[in-house]
């Protein structure tokens, strides 16, 4: 007998007469996880896709920095090393390995698609390092990485004829049969029930910034699909492991937080206090810098610290970090010539919905990838510019084990 994971649907949903829609794949989100997964399953599947704001309201539009990828055989030991250095030997060793070694096919795939990274004079792509690396290793296209990556993943989806998305459309439970997932009960824009039914569901649906004061996540982040997880008896895993990211844009203002990339530091920008001295080593990993501006705040009695880019070049300044620097001068500060105010903020959860390594949780035909699960990766503390990645290689994962699931149900028939 079909019901819902919590046990019954939230009183205000009337599922009575609603909208039915059936597909072989439902996919909840549409960052790089989402996009990506539907970008690898088989054309000849019926998709579907639920957006909770527009399309272009995801975690992933705003990553800065870049996404890592393996420069040779020498780099993998060091990145390896790297990764659990900063997850504190905490994570999940096999993913780690699975992330690095599918990283250069991945990156290819993506410039097959279109995505262009920044490259030398040369022509060769263009490698940087940020916090915790101990080499260049991060490409990206100046500081509006994440934006390039998802708009050429959703214009593949939207030639994609087997693919709907469904924007402003709100995951509210799971439908279970049986202990199996069978789908998805969610509103749409217009408050209207949809129950969405499909073979194989992936939850993609992001971090869980919009629950803190003070995030860089757009604040439609709640954790839905950990919450809705946990109620349906799926089990999730480190919860508690919540990044928070050295150097956002110090603002009074409640909206999101503007973040100032890693790669800043990675470039040359320095933190100072007070007085104007720097007071800690900028390229240690993210929680022992957070903890560092923490203690020097405390020990000012002030609300922010602030990061100078006196030895960046200005023409890294305009064209790498063209994206900081516009958005700054619409705050008043001109970073080529001028500290700006920074102050940590909630930036990443490390912890989620547990996952294998073909992104499968504990309940069978549900699966999980990006921010909102927990494969293992990032440990402790998440290494920057790893997030790109692991959410990409492990979505292609969930997509490659339901198509070949499929294929053999299929088959069998």
């Amino acid at each position: 007998m079909m019901t819902f994971g919590a046990g019954a649907p939230a009183p205000q949903i009337d599922v009575e007469g609603c909208e039915q829609i059936s597909c072989d794949v439902l996919i909840v989100g549409c960052g790089v996880a989402g996009l990506y997964a539907a970008l690898n399953l088989p054309q000849d599947l019926s998709i579907e896709m639920l957006c909770k704001e527009d399309v272009a309201s995801c975690d992933s539009m705003l990553a800065q920095g870049g996404i890592c990828v393996q420069r040779d055989d020498e780099d993998y030991d060091p990145w390896f090393e790297d990764t659990l250095r900063a997850g504190h030997y905490e994570n999940r060793r096999e993913s780690v390995d699975i992330m690095i070694r599918e990283s250069r096919a991945l990156i290819d795939d993506l410039i097959s698609l279109g995505v262009e990274f920044d490259r030398t004079p040369a022509g060769e792509l263009d490698y940087t390092r940020e916090g915790a690396h101990s080499r260049p290793r991060i490409l990206h296209r100046a500081d509006l990485t994440g934006a390039e990556i998802t708009t050429k993943l959703r214009a593949a989806v939207e030639q994609r004829s087997n693919i709907a998305i469904h924007e402003y459309t709100t995951m509210r439970d799971l439908l279970v049969d049986d202990g199996v997932c069978k789908g998805v009960l969610a509103t749409d824009g217009a408050n209207e029930t949809l129950m969405f039914h499909a073979r194989d569901v992936l939850l993609a649906t992001g971090g869980v910034g919009g629950l803190y004061p003070r995030s860089t996540n757009f604040r439609s982040l709640t954790g839905d699909g950990c919450r809705i997880c946990r109620e349906a008896g799926v089990e999730l895993e480190n919860m508690d492991y919540v990044q928070i990211h050295p150097t956002s844009l110090y603002t009074a203002k409640p909206d999101r937080s503007f973040l100032i990339s890693e790669s800043c530091r990675g470039e040359g920008a320095i933190l100072l206090d007070a007085g104007g001295e720097r007071f800690t080593d900028e390229l240690q990993p993210r929680d022992v810098v957070t903890n560092a501006i923490y203690q020097q705040m405390a020990r000012d009695h002030t609300q922010h610290v602030w990061l100078s880019f006196e030895n960046v070049p200005h023409d890294v300044i305009v064209n790498h970090f063209s994206n900081i620097y516009r958005h700054c001068l619409e705050e008043g500060y001109d970073i080529t010539r001028e500290p700006i105010p920074v102050v940590p903020a909630q930036h990443y959860l490390m912890g989620g919905i547990h996952v294998d390594s073909e992104s499968r949780t504990t309940m069978p035909h549900l699966y999980a990838a990006g921010e909102t699960s927990c494969n293992g990766v990032h440990g402790k503390n998440r290494l920057a510019s790893n997030s790109l990645l692991e959410s990409m290689v492990f979505a292609r994962r969930a997509a490659l084990d339901i198509a070949s699931s499929q294929a053999a149900t299929k088959k069998g028939n």
